[in-house]
């Protein structure tokens, strides 16, 4: 989207907080959803310090646009932080309809590499983060009512899977499991689960660039005997997959459309997955197999029109 795109607004504007907005998916989104209208806070860590220039590029935005688009401090590895930046958005909006689970890590190397100490903070961040934000944000959703979580998710988690991308394949997959849980446990609440589902976009989103790497050099450096060639040229590997015209912003398109379609009839899981790499497929089956086990169990209930193809 440009700045000379039109801009289509929708009747019923939504508060809707963003984790992770700094940068990729999670720039891409808020500026989306402000575009089409909403009130949209960017939760941002470090605001002040080395994200200064994230939110002064966020404040241009909304200013030469026109839109509902403010940066919040948000840093998902802390209870506190989460808890004032939802305090926030109450606070100067009196309502919370939306949160968008984007905030995550992504790390490349030899799995053996990477010290616990390294997969316990690849997990703070990418799957704790999200439980943090939830227990701020869906005490407020559940008194309403009404409301909507938004989970960007990875095909990784039931697609092809590379190699040397190990610790966080496992962190999405269990993001993945834990919006799956959260799906049928909100849903007497008037809560909708929506997961997003990205393949793997090797432009436009800085995941490669910003991606960690082991602690463990000596051990990393005995797989690069034998694998060296094949880890630098990974990301080449992929995008060689990936059709030119693939752009993320699709994955933000695809959040707009999830926020504004009528609640209950969101799908759970909605894919934006250019190199096609077998996980809608999976997940046609894996979803119905949950549908079907819900109906045998009694719990129709607990499904929505959208809980599997």
């Amino acid at each position: 989207m440009t700045a000379d795109t039109p801009r289509t607004t929708t009747d019923t504007p939504r508060t809707i907080l963003v984790t992770g907005a700094s940068s990729g998916f999670g720039a891409l989104t808020v500026r989306a959803l402000a575009d089409a209208g909403h009130t949209v806070y960017a939760g941002i860590r470090q605001t002040t310090g080395r994200n200064a220039p994230a939110v002064a590029g966020l404040d241009r935005y909304a200013a030469e646009h026109g839109v509902s688009l403010y940066a919040v401090e948000l840093d998902v590895t802390s209870q506190a932080s989460a808890d004032a930046a939802v305090d926030r958005v109450l606070a100067a909006e009196g309502r919370l309809d939306v949160v968008v689970h984007n905030a995550g890590h992504m790390v490349t190397g030899p799995a053996e590499a990477f010290t616990p100490e390294q997969l316990t903070d690849l997990y703070d961040v990418n799957v704790l983060g999200a439980q943090r934000v939830n227990r701020a944000a869906l005490p407020r959703l559940r008194e309403r009512g009404e409301g909507l979580l938004v989970w960007i998710g990875s095909s990784s988690t039931r697609g092809g899977c590379p190699p040397f991308l190990g610790p966080y394949f496992a962190a999405k997959a269990a993001v993945d499991a834990l919006a799956v849980s959260y799906a049928g446990e909100l849903v007497r609440f008037g809560i909708d689960t929506a997961i997003v589902v990205p393949g793997a976009f090797t432009s436009g989103t800085n995941h490669f660039l910003h991606a960690g790497t082991p602690a463990d050099t000596g051990r990393a450096a005995a797989y690069d005997e034998r694998y060296g060639t094949l880890l630098a040229e990974l990301d080449k590997r992929l995008a060689a997959l990936i059709p030119p015209d693939a752009d993320p912003a699709q994955v933000a398109e695809a959040v707009v459309r999830l926020v504004e379609l009528p609640a209950g009839r969101r799908p759970l899981r909605t894919h934006v997955d250019p190199a096609r790499d077998g996980s809608e497929v999976v997940s046609a089956v894996a979803d119905r197999i949950r549908a079907e086990f819900f109906r045998r169990a009694g719990l129709d209930d607990l499904l929505t029109p959208g809980s599997s193809l």
